[in-house]
């Protein structure tokens, strides 16, 4: 059942030191009404290079998850916070603030989460991915078009960070995504000791967009991206 009084927050989270001249990056917290009390499940969501925390897919999860008594928070990476490119951030800041966003749930422990659950799309997917691999403790990761190679180039496919993710992980993808060839993500994904599923998302491309003329809106994109994630997710709190 869908809630109809989950509210939105923007807040600021606090940097342990500047980055780009920044001492906060913004974020939104959407809390479900009656938050502690219930599943306390979380889920932390992170953008791609080209976008920042109002993505409309991602807003759009965020806004179906609280309302499904999900705590949810979208924060924006210090690039785009900023207003740099994505290369002036470095993987290691990009991981540091991931962990800080993450952290920030927790700074009330009397309504710290129960569970929580990483995730993101593009960049984002890729970072949650490399704190999966980390002593974090999470119920599960997901991956909103993985960019598993360079664009229309399979052969530069790495995906040695997925074979040290412990947690389940559910991939998310269009069939159009030039960054992730389906078939080489199936061959990776062959190899992934921990449980992975995929769901494939029909005329999407990697932000999720379909082609004019499609036979497909977005709106409905949204929605089937939306329902595999719930389902999972809720497959692994059973």
């Amino acid at each position: 059942m869908v809630e109809q009084s989950a509210r939105f927050e923007d807040i600021k989270i606090p940097l342990d030191e500047p980055i780009h001249g920044l001492n906060e990056l913004s974020a939104v917290l959407g809390l479900p009404e009656w938050w502690p009390t219930g599943g306390r499940v979380a889920v932390v969501l992170a953008h791609d290079a080209g976008s920042d925390a109002r993505d409309p897919l991602l807003g759009h999860l965020q806004r179906e998850l609280t309302g499904h008594k999900f705590l949810t928070l979208c924060f924006n990476f210090p690039f785009a916070e900023a207003g740099k490119q994505p290369a002036e951030d470095g993987l290691e800041v990009l991981d540091r603030s991931f962990r800080t966003a993450v952290a920030i749930l927790g700074r009330d422990p009397t309504a710290a989460p129960a569970h929580l659950f990483l995730g993101g799309m593009g960049l984002g997917a890729r970072i949650a991915g490399r704190l999966a691999t980390s002593q974090l403790r999470i119920d599960g990761t997901f991956f909103l078009g993985f960019p598993l190679h360079e664009v229309d180039a399979p052969k530069t496919a790495t995906a040695d960070q997925l074979y040290r993710v412990t947690s389940p992980m559910i991939f998310l993808q269009g069939d159009r995504d030039r960054r992730c060839h389906l078939d080489t993500l199936k061959q990776a994904l062959g190899r992934v000791g921990a449980p992975v599923e995929l769901a494939v998302v029909p005329d999407a491309d990697e932000h999720f967009r379909v082609a004019e003329g499609s036979f497909r809106t977005e709106e409905e994109v949204r929605g089937q991206v939306f329902d595999a994630l719930y389902e999972w997710m809720e497959d692994r709190l059973d």
